[in-house]
């Protein structure tokens, strides 16, 4: 089994100075194994290192994260095959989220899962995205 690390470069502008955390606590950003793309739980703070107030932008920040990590592996959105969102105050921000995420995520729509929890890493964080991805046609990579 051939597993390879994605690596974010440092210098990103989607990522920022962001991309400190891989090495701070140490997981990789994504991973490539059997022809698809596992993408590490992606949050909505803004490159320069804040977090937004509000769950549509923390939201199309993660989104945001998410599609330049496929774009790094010539992938787009529509790779997408399964993707788990964490939510505090589920019901109070899912309207945003979802506003958000229709915004952005077109169809043909992966599997999501929506799990409310009670906190995130950072005060302030409200959602947490993961998401897995295929390559296209290519079980080898």
């Amino acid at each position: 089994m051939t597993v390879q690390t994605v690596e974010i470069p440092e210098d990103n502008a989607v990522f920022g100075q962001t991309t400190s955390a891989f090495a701070s606590f140490g997981y990789s950003a994504a991973v490539r194994a059997h022809g698809l793309l596992f993408i590490a739980g992606t949050i909505g703070r803004r490159a320069d290192g804040t977090i937004p107030d509000t769950i549509e932008e923390q939201t199309e920040i993660a989104i945001r994260k998410i599609e330049e990590i496929l774009r790094l592996e010539n992938l787009d959105l529509s790779a997408l095959v399964d993707v788990t969102s964490y939510h505090v105050d589920i019901r109070q921000h899912l309207p945003g989220f979802v506003e958000a995420k229709q915004r952005l995520v077109e169809a043909p729509y992966p599997t999501w899962t929506i799990i409310g929890v009670s906190g995130l890493a950072s005060p302030g964080l409200l959602v947490e995205i993961r998401a897995t991805a295929a390559y296209p046609g290519d079980a080898s990579r």
